[in-house]
């Protein structure tokens, strides 16, 4: 049934579109992507789609404007070639951080692009763990929103949570922190961090909680310069924390940023595979663990008016060992 539906890969969502292709077993649908030398950005389909159901894998991550814009043309390619439905799969949506008017003459850059995406003619978004729960008000059309957590727990408690505490970064993150914690039977603390600009560093003023002779699990939704987390783990560490790890839904941290967490107390960042990111290919502080099964599982159940309930709570099983198969760390 599924085989006259077509999967699409974005020209920085290959990698996770085959993974899903993989999974559901179809190829990978065939399109190119020319970018010019003065930006210009050209997207062509190479094959009929007319009447068909389309998917299209792109986050907006590494390299957003580009990634945004390149979403825009594939849309309007899709509709001018009489797609039936077009699905746009947005693993990562990085214009989430602009969610809301907090200064004067600002713009709040996520319900720009929502709209844009829509009037080009996405029907309907499948992502995962946006920056703010509110960001799916942002957008009119069906939306699919997945959570990084119930993978990510599994990596957790194959590797072990022995006296261990659950750290969010700060009171933002609270709330998810403790659905984290209490799926795993964990206490929490958390950073009190103050942000006086928008040079992605933070001072981290306290930690609220007890952490002292703990292992600590600090948990967040990405990290680019990896100084909130350096940060953080340098004041755990004076508070007397042991062995510190992180975990990230979305890893999109800069070179500079690896190097950062290279030289830091922390031993393990693991995140999921929503990014490909270059920067921590080799790394030895950085694994990945893939979360392409969920988004195949849940695309499928689409496909065939299925719930997807499952891809929110407890994953199934098969969904979590085809996570771990392609996975870059050893459980």
């Amino acid at each position: 049934m599924f085989t006259e539906a077509k999967v699409f890969a974005g020209s920085t969502g290959r990698v996770f579109a085959e993974r899903i292709c993989s999974y559901i077993g179809i190829p990978l649908s065939s399109s190119e992507v020319f970018t010019f030398s003065e930006g210009n950005t050209f997207v062509r389909i190479n094959e009929s789609v007319r009447d068909r159901d389309v998917f299209l894998v792109q986050p907006i991550a590494m390299h957003s404007n580009s990634e945004f814009v390149e979403i825009l043309f594939w849309m309007d390619a899709f509709k001018r070639a009489n797609a039936r439905m077009v699905t746009l799969v947005m693993p990562y949506f990085g214009y989430g951080k602009g969610d809301k008017k907090d200064e004067p003459r600002v713009s709040i850059r996520a319900r720009v692009c929502a709209e844009c995406m829509e009037l080009a003619g996405a029907d309907r978004f499948v992502t995962m763990d946006l920056h703010a729960q509110q960001l799916q008000g942002f957008f009119k059309r069906p939306m699919d929103h997945l959570y990084a957590q119930p993978m990510l727990k599994e990596v957790i408690q194959r590797v072990g949570t022995e006296n261990m505490v659950v750290v969010s970064p700060d009171a933002g993150y609270a709330k998810q922190a403790r659905k984290f914690a209490a799926s795993l039977n964990l206490p929490v603390a958390i950073g009190d961090k103050n942000r006086s600009d928008h040079s992605e560093n933070a001072e981290v003023l306290e930690i609220i909680g007890n952490v002292r002779g703990r292992n600590c699990l600090i948990v967040d939704d990405f990290t680019i310069s990896g100084g909130t987390l350096v940060n953080l783990a340098a004041a755990l560490k004076d508070r007397g924390a042991l062995d510190i790890v992180a975990m990230l839904s979305h890893n999109v941290i800069s070179a500079e940023g690896v190097q950062k967490i290279n030289m830091s107390p922390i031993s393990m960042v693991y995140s999921t595979d929503t990014v490909f990111n270059p920067n921590i290919i080799g790394q030895r502080k950085f694994k990945n663990v893939s979360v392409a099964p969920m988004f195949a599982e849940t695309i499928m159940r689409y496909y065939r008016h299925d719930s997807i309930n499952q891809m929110f709570s407890q994953l199934p099983e098969h969904v979590i060992e085809a996570g771990l198969e392609l996975a870059d760390l050893k459980l």
